[in-house]
């Protein structure tokens, strides 16, 4: 039977590599506090956050005015939100994220429209 070490006493290495240490039980090259990087996701979510909240506030708040403004105004926003989220970090995101995204701004704006060709 092999004398396996208790990783809450000793350090256990494996050739020349700390795998574990009996203050955190991590390998050491595990940084449980590293630094931040973001990810698709946080994009896509965000200018899924920020075009929701736009289009309701501009579909709610421009109800009085023609429709024509309300869809313009709703496509330069939808323009400047994917601007933004390809500066943010979306140019280096999979294919995947990409097309989601201009997907779902497209799918957001054409609800907008949807609520506002009625005034036009």
């Amino acid at each position: 039977m092999p004398d396996y070490k208790d990783p809450r006493k000793e350090d256990i290495v494996y050739g020349d590599r700390r795998i574990s240490r009996p203050d955190l039980s991590l390998p050491d090259w595990e940084i449980p506090d590293g630094k931040y990087r973001p990810v698709p996701i946080v994009w896509f979510t965000g200018a899924l956050f920020v075009q929701i909240f736009f289009t309701s506030f501009a579909s709610l708040a421009l109800s009085s005015m023609s429709g024509w403004f309300v869809i313009i105004l709703a496509a330069a926003a939808s323009v400047t939100i994917g601007v933004w989220t390809w500066r943010r970090g979306m140019n280096v995101a999979g294919s995947g994220w990409k097309i989601a995204t201009v997907i779902m701004l497209a799918v957001f704006f054409a609800l907008t429209c949807l609520g506002a060709i009625t005034r036009i």
